[in-house]
């Protein structure tokens, strides 16, 4: 069965810093293309990175370059998001999901990813 599990949201005050994870399990971890998503209360949900096992490149959304960082640990199956500079709009559910064909990010429409996280829920007080 495939899962993905995310951890390590919390409270945390604006300008602070989180690390997420993202375990999965249940297929072949560089197979697919795997995603960093949010959705904040009120509205839909948005991709923020993904990370491209083909030639190993990951791509921001502009709302978060610059102060979020996607890295892997292959050995763990494992992928992180790395929040600087937070801003209470960071406040929000945060997923991550794998791309159900893919091992190369296309883009971050709902539709082209399978298996998602339960989300952990990262709120950032001003």
């Amino acid at each position: 069965e495939v899962q993905l599990v995310e951890s390590g949201g919390g409270l945390v005050q604006a300008g602070g810093s989180l690390r997420l994870s993202c375990t999965a399990s249940g297929y072949l971890f560089d197979s697919y293309a795997i995603a960093w998503f949010r959705q904040a209360p009120g509205k839909g949900r948005e991709g923020l990175s993904c990370l491209s096992w083909s030639d190993g490149s990951i791509n921001y959304a502009n709302s978060v370059k610059g102060r979020f960082t996607m890295s892997t640990d292959f050995n763990k199956n494992t992928v992180y998001l790395q929040m600087s500079s937070l801003k209470p709009e960071d406040t929000a559910v945060y997923y991550c999901a794998k791309d159900e064909f893919r091992n190369y990010c296309s883009g971050y429409g709902d539709y082209l990813y399978h298996a998602w996280g339960r989300g952990t829920q990262v709120t950032v007080s001003s």
